[in-house]
């Protein structure tokens, strides 16, 4: 599967007190679309999308683990959320017709501290969905597949032109991603299994030296 990357600029933001008397910051607008065909002449069918969205809210909204970060991840690089790079977590994702609008708290964290920041200074945010998946060609358009279409977050925090408003523009990767079970981690795809155990072998490392480096902190 490749890793799709879809923009929204329809966000706005909401300021709400703490008990403590400290604002807090969330940002509500559409977060998802379907059955609209996009810039890049891609449509996300619902019955694509809306099972796909439910199966996010029930295993990383309820359980407060739909995270998202400040940008997305440059290049290839993997579709994991890197915790280090969090800046949000989205609280609440409903459907509307043909979008999918949703609620997301800016957390405390070194990117969420910057995103705030932004918003202080007036800055427009826009939202943008990360997920991995195949697309199929019907008269020069692509229409994502149900099969192995996976939301990895319903929202990373952007930066769009105010001026663009309400549109998708979507950018699909290169490098095609598979699910392992043992690391519960998406790794790129190999052709053997040589590869696959050098693939492997790195993610473990990585998340090790996280591992130290958190004890160090």
């Amino acid at each position: 599967m490749k890793l799709i990357k879809e923009e929204q600029n329809e966000i706005k933001v909401i300021t709400e007190q703490a008990e403590n008397g400290e604002p807090e910051y969330y940002l509500e607008g559409v977060f998802l679309q379907a059955n609209i065909k996009n810039r890049n002449g891609r449509i996300y069918p619902m019955e694509v999308m809306e099972p796909e969205v439910e199966r996010y809210i029930d295993n990383f909204v309820k359980s407060k683990r739909a995270f998202g970060t400040l940008n997305h991840p440059s290049g290839n690089q993997t579709p994991n959320i890197d915790l280090k790079e969090i800046s949000h977590v989205i609280t609440d994702l409903w459907r509307e017709g043909d979008y999918f609008m949703g609620r997301a708290k800016v957390l405390d964290t070194p990117n969420g501290r910057i995103v705030k920041s932004l918003i202080k200074e007036g800055c427009t945010l826009g939202m943008s969905s990360r997920a991995l998946g195949k697309v199929s060609y019907k008269n020069g358009t692509a229409y994502v597949d149900k099969d192995g279409f996976k939301l990895i977050t319903a929202g990373d925090i952007v930066w769009e032109p105010s001026c663009q408003v309400a549109y998708m523009n979507g950018l699909m990767e290169d490098q095609e991603w598979e699910y392992d079970e043992k690391t519960d981690s998406w790794i790129p795809h190999a052709e053997s299994e040589k590869e696959i155990a050098e693939q492997l072998s790195k993610l473990q490392i990585e998340k090790f030296r996280d591992f130290l480096s958190n004890i160090k902190k």
